[in-house]
C-alpha cells in the first residue's frame, strides 16, 4: 500500500508523517520548507506500506516547482490511498484542494489537523455531514499533541480495503458541458495517462495546465479547447482557467457554510503578540534582541562547556605523549583519533546543540515566517522576491536544503542569485567555528558582528547580482501562521534530526580527518602543502601551518576549526594566535569555498557553468573581505 501526505503548505503533513514513519522528515511552522518528497516503509495494523510526504501544495495546477513535484507524483504513481490534510481553522480555503482531490478518483482521507486551534477561533466543524457531502472518512487530529492518529491509521487501512474515492464535484452546467465534450475528443484520439481520469485530464487542459498542454499537443484537441473556452469566456465573461477555480472557490465556501458553525472566537496573547512582532518600527527591535539573546544563549552554553572539555582531553593526550613518546606513528594516529574525537565533543556539539534547538523553537513557534516579512523589504532592496528569505533563512541551519529550497522560487533567475548567497550564510557548521573561535575568545560581540557583516555582504552582493541579471522581483506572497507552541518531544526529536547528520556522517570525517592530518605531519607532507598555500597565508598574515587546514575545510567546515589546532599542536589558540589572526581566519572561513556537499547540490540545482562561478566568487570574496578586516583592524589599532 502506498500513502501520499497531500495538503497546504504548514497545515502539519510532516507532523503527522513522523508519527507514521517515526521521525524521518524535518516539520516547520514555515510554509514552503518542504521542496522533495520524504519517503518511508512502515506497518499500519500489520500492513506494510509505503508512506509518503510530499511537498505542500494549494493547487494541482500550479507552475510553482515544489508543487509541480506534488502534482506530478499524484499523476504518475499508482497512489493507493491518499491523505488530503488540512489546517482545520482555515477549512473554506483547504477545501479548495481536496475538491481537486477528489477529481483523481483514487481513495482519499481528509484529515482535519490542527483541529484545537479551529475551535479556538470559535469553528466548530461537524465531521459526520463533511463526510457524507464528500463521501469520503473525514478524521479530526491534533498532530503535534498525537491526538486523532489511531482513528487517522485506521481510516487509511479502511479506505485503502474499500476503495473510498469519494464523490466527484459538479460544476456548473457550462462547465460540465465543455469536460463532457474534451472528454470525448480525448477517447477519440486514444489520449490517456495511466492513473488518471479522463475527466481529470480534461479538467487540466481546460484550465490550460501547461503540463498536459505540452504533453499532448493533438491539434484537434487543441482547437476545441479554444473553441470551447471562447464559448466559456462569452457566457460567463471569464477564461476557463478563472470560471473553473471561481466555481471551486464557491463550492469550498458552500461546504464550509453547510458543516461548519462559527461561534465567538476565544481570543489569547496571541492574536495581540503581532500587535507588536510585526509593528513597523517595534518589530524590527523586537527582531534585533531576539537574535541578540539567541546568540548570546548559544555563546554562554558553548563557552560553559568548551574550556574544561578541551583540558580534559588535552592532558589526555599529554599521558599519551609521556607514556608511548611524541613522534611516533602509534601515538601520532592515536593523537588524530582523539583530537578528532574531542573536537566533536569540545568544540562542535556544545555551540551546536543549542543553535539546532534554538532554531527549532524560533520554527515552531511561527517566527521565521514573520521574520520573512519584516525583511520582505530589504529583499527587495537587493532585487530579490521577498519569498527568496526561505533559503537564507534555511542556511542557518544547513546551505544543502538551503539551496534546494530555491526550487520553490519561480523564475531560474532568482534561483540562481539565491542559490549562490544562500551559500554565503553562516551554516551551523561554521557557526561552531564563529563561536568556538571568535566568541570564546574574542569575545561575544565580535561574533554577532561577523553575522552583521555577513547580512550586509549579502545584500551588496545580491544587489549587484540583481543588476547584472535585471528582472522585475514580485511581491512577497506567504502565509503567516498562528503562533503555535511546540511540545517538547517535537523540539527534542528535530533537535536530533539535524544533529545526527553531525553524528553519523560529519564527526566521523573530523575523527578521520584528524588522522589524515597526523599520517601528513608524520611523513612531513604538510610542509609541502603549506608552502604551496603560502602565498595565501601570508597576505592573511596567518602561520604557515594553518594553509592545510583550509584543505580540510572543504570537505567539512568544522574541520577548520578541529585541524586549527592540531596544526597549531595546541587546543589553547589564543597563545599562537592573536585576535586579528582568528578574526581573519574566521572571515576567510566564513565565505570561501561552499563545502562538498553544498558544491554537489549546486551542480544538481543550477548547473555546472553557476556551480564554478559560485566557487570561483566565494573565494574571491572571502579573500577580499579578510583583507579588509585585516587592514581595518591594523589601522583602528594605530589610532
Amino acid at each position: 500500500m502506498k500513502i501520499a501526505l497531500v495538503g497546504q503548505p504548514n497545515c502539519g503533513k510532516s507532523t503527522i508523517f513522523n508519527h507514521i514513519a517515526s521521525y524521518k522528515a524535518v516539520t516547520s511552522n514555515f510554509p514552503g520548507t518542504t521542496v522533495s518528497f520524504t519517503e518511508s516503509k512502515v506497518s499500519i495494523y500489520g500492513d506494510l506500506c509505503i508512506c509518503v510526504d510530499l511537498p505542500g501544495t494549494y493547487s494541482l495546477v500550479s507552475r510553482d516547482l515544489a508543487e509541480i513535484t506534488a502534482r506530478n507524483y499524484l499523476i504518475s504513481e499508482e497512489v493507493d490511498a491518499i491523505v488530503n490534510v488540512v489546517d482545520a481553522s482555515i477549512l473554506e480555503r483547504g477545501l479548495e484542494l481536496t475538491i481537486q482531490l477528489l477529481e483523481l478518483k483514487k481513495p482519499l482521507i481528509l484529515c482535519l489537523n490542527m483541529i484545537d486551534e479551529a475551535r479556538r477561533k470559535g469553528i466548530f466543524i461537524d465531521k459526520e455531514k463533511l463526510s457524507e457531502i464528500l463521501g469520503i472518512p473525514v478524521v479530526e487530529t491534533v498532530a503535534v499533541k498525537g491526538e486523532g492518529m489511531n482513528e487517522l491509521f485506521r481510516e487509511i487501512r479502511r479506505t485503502y480495503k474499500e476503495k473510498l474515492v469519494g464523490k466527484v464535484p459538479q460544476y456548473g452546467p457550462t462547465i460540465e458541458k465543455a469536460i463532457k465534450q474534451l472528454t470525448e475528443e480525448i477517447k477519440l484520439n486514444g489520449i490517456r495517462e495511466p492513473y488518471v481520469s479522463k475527466r481529470f485530464l480534461a479538467l487540466r487542459i481546460l484550465e490550460e495546465d501547461p503540463y498536459f498542454l505540452k504533453k499532448f499537443p493533438v491539434d484537434g484537441l487543441i482547437k476545441l479547447k479554444e473553441k470551447i473556452s471562447e464559448t466559456i469566456k462569452k457566457e460567463s465573461g471569464q477564461r476557463p482557467p478563472l470560471a473553473i477555480s471561481s466555481e471551486r472557490h464557491a463550492m469550498s465556501l458552500n461546504i464550509f457554510e453547510d458543516v461548519a458553525e462559527v461561534k465567538t472566537p476565544k481570543p489569547d496573547f496571541r492574536d495581540r503578540l503581532d500587535d507588536v512582532l510585526m509593528h513597523p518600527i517595534w518589530g524590527y527591535v523586537f527582531l534585533l534582541l531576539i537574535m541578540y539573546g539567541f546568540f548570546q544563549i548559544v555563546f554562554k552554553f558553548g563557552g560553559y562547556l568548551e574550556g574544561p572539555l578541551i583540558d580534559v582531553f588535552n592532558n589526555l593526550i599529554n599521558q599519551l605523549k609521556s607514556s608511548y613518546g611524541s613522534q611516533t606513528l602509534l601515538t601520532k594516529l592515536v593523537e588524530g583519533v582523539i583530537q578528532g574525537f574531542s573536537g566533536g565533543i569540545a568544540i562542535v556539539l556544545p555551540y551546536l546543540v543549542p543553535f539546532l534547538l534554538g532554531l527549532s523553537l524560533l520554527e515552531d513557534l511561527g517566527y521565521l515566517p514573520r521574520i520573512a516579512y519584516l525583511t520582505d523589504a530589504f529583499m527587495h532592496k537587493i532585487g530579490l522576491h521577498g519569498k527568496s528569505v526561505i533559503p537564507f533563512i534555511l542556511g542557518y541551519g544547513c546551505n544543502v536544503p538551503a539551496v534546494m529550497a530555491t526550487r520553490i522560487l519561480e523564475t531560474k533567475r532568482e534561483r540562481i542569485i539565491s542559490a549562490t548567497l544562500s551559500v554565503l550564510v553562516p551554516c551551523s557548521a561554521r557557526s561552531t567555528i564563529i563561536f568556538g573561535l571568535i566568541a570564546f575568545y574574542v569575545g561575544p560581540t565580535a561574533a554577532l558582528g561577523i553575522y552583521v557583516l555577513n547580512i550586509f555582504v549579502i545584500a551588496v552582493a545580491g544587489r549587484i547580482m540583481s543588476k547584472l541579471m535585471p528582472e522585475e522581483a514580485p511581491g512577497l506572497m506567504l502565509e503567516v501562521p498562528a503562533y503555535r507552541l511546540p511540545s517538547l518531544k517535537v523540539l527534542l526529536l528535530k533537535t536530533w534530526f539535524r544533529l545526527r547528520e553531525f553524528i553519523y556522517v560529519a564527526w566521523p570525517i573530523l575523527i578521520v580527518g584528524s588522522m589524515v592530518l597526523s599520517l601528513i605531519e608524520y611523513a612531513h607532507w604538510d610542509i609541502l602543502i603549506n608552502n604551496l598555500l603560502y602565498p595565501l597565508t601570508y597576505v592573511l598574515s596567518l602561520p604557515k601551518q594553518v594553509g592545510v587546514t583550509l584543505i580540510f575545510g572543504i570537505l567539512r567546515k568544522e574541520l577548520s576549526l578541529i585541524m586549527l589546532m592540531q596544526a597549531l599542536g595546541t587546543p589553547h589558540l589564543n597563545q599562537v594566535l592573536t585576535h586579528l589572526q582568528m578574526m581573519t581566519f574566521t572571515i576567510f572561513v566564513v565565505f570561501y569555498i561552499p563545502c562538498a556537499a553544498t558544491i554537489g547540490v549546486l551542480w544538481k540545482e543550477i548547473g555546472r557553468k553557476w556551480t564554478l562561478f559560485s566557487i570561483g566568487f566565494t573565494t574571491g570574496l572571502a579573500l577580499v573581505l579578510a583583507l579588509l578586516v585585516k587592514y581595518i583592524w591594523i589601522l583602528a589599532a594605530s589610532l
